[in-house]
């Protein structure tokens, strides 16, 4: 295991890829300056081949998985209708090897932000609903921006449910979030549940059952860092438990 102090555990991190030439592999700095606050230090990951995946992951206790575009609706056996913008095709490849590979090491902490949670739903044989305004017409919470989720962050509350880890977190009912989402949670993958809710039905945030710390939320709470500290500062004090196993093992 790396020789890091238990005090500031390594939390990777997936990046965005663009379009080049050169493609560019990127990440808004909410994300970082959050683990970097509630005491972990973020680690880059850009798309890499399995082996070096394999090495990093080793040295790592715990990974968040950021927002984005979309994935193809194929991994959910679907056809993508007018409203999908699709993720760079080598992002989409590079992070489910990574999710896969994390999801394989016992006890590692997760935590899916956006595209990250709904990663976790469709690595787990889930669907997701490709476009909420589409699909729920009657519905007046908003997700997105009226003009399009591209156009920013729009606030609304969720629901936590009753005796999840999730609420654990927060230690509360309800509260405002920050989000940017056009797309969420269809049908729940093996293995998870639901963790909160929006006020029209959708699901705003997924845990995993059998793991201390695995968890999606619809939401970006990078964007709110006070209200979501908590959230944050669970995902250090996992990953620093995670460690610790580690190096008793």
């Amino acid at each position: 295991m790396a020789k890091h102090t238990e005090s500031k555990p390594l939390i990777g991190i997936n990046l965005d890829v663009k379009a080049g030439p050169p493609e560019e592999a990127a990440i808004q700095t909410t994300y970082t300056d959050s683990i970097l606050r509630s005491g972990g230090v973020p680690v880059l990951l850009p798309p890499m081949a399995d082996d070096h995946l394999k090495a990093v992951l080793s040295r790592l206790d715990g990974v968040m998985l950021i927002g984005g575009a979309d994935y193809c609706p194929s991994l959910y056996n679907e056809e993508a209708d007018g409203t999908v913008d699709l993720a760079h095709a080598r992002r989409q490849d590079f992070d489910f090897r990574l999710a896969r590979q994390v999801l394989a090491v016992k006890s590692m902490p997760v935590l899916g932000v956006c595209l990250g949670a709904q990663l976790l739903n469709i690595l787990q044989g889930g669907s997701l609903i490709q476009d909420i305004k589409t699909a729920l017409p009657e519905s007046h919470v908003e997700h997105v921006s009226k003009n399009g989720w591209q156009e920013g962050f729009t606030r609304h509350e969720v629901r936590l449910e009753p005796a999840t880890t999730l609420a654990a977190v927060y230690g509360k009912e309800r509260f405002e979030v920050p989000t940017s989402h056009h797309q969420s949670v269809k049908s729940l993958g093996r293995s998870l549940k639901v963790s909160a809710l929006a006020d029209d039905g959708v699901v705003e945030a997924i845990e995993m059952v059998d793991r201390t710390f695995v968890i999606g939320v619809q939401w970006h709470p990078e964007r709110d860092y006070e209200t979501n500290k908590p959230l944050f500062d669970r995902l250090v004090a996992a990953a620093r438990e995670f460690a610790e196993q580690a190096r008793q093992a």
